[in-house]
């Protein structure tokens, strides 16, 4: 039975989260659409999207170690105060009319990221084993109610103010400050400094450890795909004649895809493993890009979307929740940042390609290119499964032999 203060830390982190997600759908509800507004050069729209990922991949190891030295509350409240400020510098670009002063704004709000994106390791590393798979997975569940936190507030604050998308960018700095609130309130024991020291078996030996391998490259694949095709999403709905409201409505939908089942998910890996849930992932992630390539009716980008949500929750927490198993406790700052330096490094890559590829090509181009990726991942996820299967089958014979 999981003690009071895991709920406790959890339900905080929970929130944070929420409004982390909160400002996320916000900005890429709107970023590349005010990309296209300021840039010159419209192949660089989904720039300021991009440069929030690129920050994120960047922030992830020295985050990480920084938060081994310093304690979760500490590193995770220099994230946040970080991100107002990249806030205030986005909402003076978008009214002063400058592309290249609100990539940096979203740049610095994408250090942020890389910080809140422990906020799942975190409740964690403060779980007992059995939790750890809810606990990650009540945590990403905090963006249930950012499903409906921000696209309302992009609905609500908008044409809040004469210039364009200004009401909303600097509604941003609200989130972000009960973000803060919250942060204070987080009770996570520090390491001692015999933990701080020892660095455990070297990285190499568990990078090359096949369930490590397992782990990285769904979880790079599943965020790497739905970083491309969110990116691209709102930008090739308003290309196809849609508004930024309809819009932000498939967001909403999609983002409650990506969520919702974390309400369950860690229930579903309990049940069922950690394999089959990332494997499930893979397959919609396919169905997602086989809606999308049917047509493009409302219909089709808010079915494609949704799959595309589900997918990346089964194989984002399947990941972290795999990935969990390859660490002893003095090595999980470098396991841990490794593996999101390389998973936010793929989605900061996909986010990057997504505005290319549409100003080159076009929507389809764009689902084509992830389908490979997607199918190679999940022949690869099959084959450990089956092998690790094998092997467990193996020993549970010799026991018995024994």
């Amino acid at each position: 039975m999981p003690a009071a203060n895991e709920y406790r830390n959890v339900a905080i982190l929970f929130g944070s989260q929420a409004m982390h997600i909160s400002s996320q759908i916000v900005l890429f509800t709107l970023a590349g659409l005010v990309g296209q507004m300021l840039a010159e050069d419209k192949a660089f729209a989904t720039l300021p999207v991009s440069a929030i990922i690129v920050a994120t991949a960047m922030t992830t190891i020295p985050a990480s170690l920084l938060m081994k030295r310093i304690g979760r509350r500490a590193g995770f409240m220099i994230g946040s105060t970080t991100g107002l400020g990249g806030v205030l510098i986005a909402s003076y670009a978008v009214w002063s009319s400058s592309f290249w002063l609100f990539v940096l704004g979203t740049f610095v709000v994408g250090i942020n990221g890389g910080f809140a994106q422990y906020y799942r390791f975190a409740a964690a590393d403060a779980a007992s084993r059995e939790f750890r798979p809810r606990a990650i997975s009540y945590v990403i569940a905090g963006g249930i109610a950012a499903a409906f936190i921000g696209p309302q507030l992009v609905r609500w604050t908008n044409d809040l103010l004469p210039v364009p998308f200004l009401g909303s960018v600097l509604s941003l700095s609200g989130l972000v400050l009960v973000s803060l609130i919250l942060l204070s309130q987080l009770s996570i024991p520090k390491l001692s400094d015999e933990e701080i020291r020892a660095s455990g078996r070297p990285l190499f030996k568990i990078t090359s450890n096949p369930t490590f391998i397992v782990s990285v490259l769904s979880g790079m694949v599943g965020y790497g795909s739905m970083s491309m095709l969110m990116t691209a999403t709102p930008i090739a709905m308003v290309g196809c004649g849609f508004n930024v409201t309809q819009s932000a409505g498939v967001i909403q939908w999609h983002v409650l895809g990506m969520f919702g089942p974390a309400l369950f998910t860690g229930h579903l890996i309990h049940r069922f493993g950690v394999l089959p849930i990332i494997f499930s992932g893979l397959v919609l992630l396919m169905a997602c890009i086989a809606v999308a390539l049917a047509g493009i009716d409302i219909m089709n980008f808010t079915i494609a979307l949704i799959a595309l949500g589900l997918g990346w929750n089964f194989t984002f927490v399947g990941a972290s929740s795999l990935l969990t198993e390859t660490y002893h406790p003095a090595e999980r700052a470098k396991v841990q940042a490794t593996n999101d330096f390389l998973v936010f490094g793929t989605a900061a890559l996909g986010s990057l390609s997504a505005g290319a590829m549409l100003d080159a090509y076009d929507w389809n181009t764009v689902n084509l290119f992830a389908l490979p990726l997607i199918m190679l991942t999940a022949l690869v996820t099959a084959w450990y499964a089956l092998t690790h299967h094998r092997k467990q089958r193996q020993l549970a014979e010799a026991e018995e032999t024994a």
